[in-house]
């Protein structure tokens, strides 16, 4: 199929497709749910991608304080060599921005000619330490090692403006990704251009700085990426680490390829060397030691590069020998997944996102680059950061483009394609089939849409809908036949497949989630809680049921029991509910850890849906007991009486709900056998193996 054809066909059933989703969502959803969809389909009204920079403070020196602790994790190391102005403009940087990380500041003067001291001194929780001698960057770094506090280092240039949030980045880099040794922060020119996202090197141990001069929040270097080493002017390590490594090494001092050799000694031990663009710093690069490579500290890059050429000679081995060939990230030879879903996906507001994004984390452990495109092309603000903080690559505008000519530029670098849901795989298929041939397609149903929607229908008694999901039926059967491989969620999803596609190959990749663990006691638990998105049908549905028939009946018994409803988009139908006794109508909250583990009870009264439901897998994952109709809980291995109370009327639901809030035996049981469940069939664990054969086996 021709670039033009296959650019064509997707912009026709693009159209088509937003037009049947809009009718639909009409008809369920109501004008103003359809408008929000319809915008964010589009990427109307998305934030910009580009941040304003924090400048340097180069006002008047006057006292202040530093943000720092006792009991530090991190401590940031800045050695100094005269340039008090910058360094005063840094610390006022950390100091106007504190992180959430506890922290220490050590300044090492490395013998500064003019009056550092005595201003620094003035600098309240500044811990200086001055040398009596100068011994160079790499010596006094170590100096500052020597006498750091905290669990982490981080080395930091006197002539950066670190932005906010950097060092919290740096930090929680540790933790998200595995057998983490170095993670250096994005550096970027005080007018905005990137500096660098890491270095990789060429055969002959010369540098090649990633992106240099571009767009820092250009999809190609704005994720956590692999690196062969990250510059010493931001660069976090564990001290442990470092100091078994015997730190900076003094063969190259005073400076220059230090940083370098500290990497490939950290790869050597079998950790990664990361950069984390979501931390960004200004450097003002040759500030300290200018431009000129044939004179002053610079010099030493010259120098140094054959001490370091030699003794890692075997590791550059497989280095390309052109620089520019050697600056390719990923590394030629690394599996590459490309994922396409219809927005950007925010895991605190539904379980599909969560599921994609534990996906995510499921390839990139194995060894896979992955891509993520959002249909919208659009740049989505903390969503967009979060995934690529992952180390996910994530195309937007402006820098995407038209849909069809970047899958032309990049469809070859693809050995899986995964579509999610029906109408967005039906409109990329021919794309990818065109640009991307070499790749198999994998399609990632959710659920099944046209199951959830005839259920819908068949409650509701509408023949109207009942000829809307036929038709999805119709469309939803035609992607699986044109795909690979397919997606479902539950065995229950598989056996309807079996009959719908019986020539299909499909696979359950279930729910995924942590497992979070048991929460507070029982005792020390009040209140049931519902958790769900009102972008969709089912869940309004639910809880209109709930509320009007359900709870009141719960409250009559128990007049001290609140309920809390959370979940976005809320409803004028819901919202209604909200002046109603014990009835708390939240919206979106960012952080529901607190009601998965401080309430007693979670509801899931779903009449229709399909799928496995993340809000009951939510719940068991903090040893919350649930109270579910049998469709929340089709598919899910559960029993009842055992992992779960089913009740499918509202008199039952209610009384199940009373009976288990003053039960501790019962509850207790539950709540243990509900972990062991997702633990089980929706864990990480539980998915490893589904992944590897259905993305990595040929």
């Amino acid at each position: 199929m021709s670039f033009s054809l296959a650019g064509a066909r997707f912009q026709l059933e693009r159209a088509l497709g937003l037009c049947r989703r809009g009718l639909a969502s009409l008809r369920t959803r109501g004008p103003a749910a359809t408008w929000q969809r319809v915008s964010a389909q589009l990427g109307l009204f998305a934030p910009a991608s580009a941040d304003v920079l924090l400048a340097a403070d180069t006002s008047p020196f006057a006292p202040f304080a530093l943000p720092v602790s006792d009991a530090p994790d991190v401590s940031i190391v800045i050695p100094v060599h005269g340039h008090v102005d910058q360094t005063i403009a840094c610390l006022r940087a950390i100091a106007a921005h504190p992180p959430r990380t506890l922290i220490e500041v050590i300044v090492v003067d490395d013998a500064s000619p003019d009056d550092t001291r005595a201003l620094l001194a003035q600098v309240d929780g500044l811990r200086l330490h001055a040398l009596p001698a100068n011994l160079g960057f790499i010596g006094a770094s170590n100096a500052g090692a020597a006498i750091a506090r905290g669990r982490f280092l981080l080395f930091l240039n006197n002539d950066t403006v670190p932005q906010p949030g950097w060092l919290d980045a740096l930090h929680a880099t540790f933790d998200a990704h595995a057998d983490v040794g170095i993670v250096g922060a994005q550096l970027v020119y005080p007018d905005g251009r990137l500096q660098e996202a890491g270095a990789m090197l060429a055969r002959d141990g010369r540098g090649e700085s990633r992106g240099r001069f571009a767009d820092p929040t250009h999809p190609a270097f704005a994720w956590c990426a692999d690196v062969d080493y990250v510059s010493g002017a931001a660069l976090m390590v564990e001290r442990s680490v470092f100091e078994r490594l015997d730190g900076f090494d003094p063969r190259y001092a005073p400076a220059y390829y230090e940083d370098t050799d500290l990497a490939f000694r950290v790869r050597d031990a079998g950790l990664r060397v990361l950069v984390q663009p979501v931390a960004r710093v200004v450097h003002l690069e040759g500030l300290s030691a200018g431009t000129d490579p044939t004179q002053g500290m610079k010099a030493a890059q010259a120098r140094n590069l054959p001490v370091f050429e030699a003794r890692w000679r075997d590791a550059l081995a497989s280095r390309p020998v052109d620089p520019v060939a050697a600056g390719q990230v990923p590394r030629p030879g690394t599996p590459q997944v490309l994922i396409v879903d219809n927005l950007t996906p925010s895991p605190d507001r539904d379980s599909a996102s969560l599921r994609l994004v534990n996906l995510m984390r499921l390839l990139r452990e194995a060894g896979a680059h992955v891509v993520f495109l959002p249909a919208d092309r659009r740049f989505a603000g903390d969503a967009t950061r979060d995934l690529q903080a992952l180390g996910v690559e994530v195309w937007y505008d402006p820098q995407a483009g038209g849909v069809a000519r970047w899958m032309r530029t990049h469809g070859g670098r693809f050995q899986r394609v995964l579509l999610c849901r029906h109408y967005i795989a039906r409109e990329f298929l021919p794309l990818v089939r065109a640009h991307a041939p070499q790749a198999r397609v994998v399609f990632d149903s959710i659920d099944l849409h046209y199951v959830r929607e005839q259920r819908g229908a068949d409650v509701a008694q509408d023949a109207s809908l009942a000829r809307a999901a036929a038709r999805t039926r119709s469309l939803e059967l035609e992607v699986i036949a044109r795909s690979d491989h397919t997606l479902v969620v539950s065995a229950a999803e598989a056996e309807v497949l079996s009959s719908d596609a019986p020539d299909a190959r499909v696979t359950v990749l279930s729910n995924l989630h942590e497992v979070a663990g048991t929460g507070a006691a029982f005792a020390e638990r009040r209140d049931l809680v519902f958790v769900g998105g009102f972008r969709h049908p089912p869940n309004v549905d639910a809880m209109r049921w709930f509320l009007g028939e359900v709870f009141p009946r719960i409250r009559a018994a128990l007049p001290d029991v609140n309920f809390h409803c959370i979940g976005g988009y809320v409803p004028d139908t819901i919202a209604a509910f909200a002046d109603a006794p014990g009835v708390r109508i939240h919206g979106h909250v960012p952080d529901i850890a607190p009601y998965m583990e401080g309430c007693r009870i979670a509801v899931a009264p779903l009449r229709f849906g399909a799928g496995v439901k993340g809000k009951v897998n939510l719940s068991m994952a903090h040893g919350q007991p649930v109270v579910a109709t049998p469709c929340a809980a089709e598919g899910m291995h559960l029993r009842d009486g055992e992992d779960v109370l089913l009740a499918g009327d509202a008199a039952a639901f209610a009384d199940a709900v009373i009976a288990l809030y003053g039960d501790e035996v019962l509850w207790a049981r539950l709540a243990r056998n509900g972990l062991a469940n997702v633990q089980a069939h929706f864990s990480m664990d539980a998915a490893r193996d589904t992944v590897r054969r259905v993305f990595f086996d040929s």
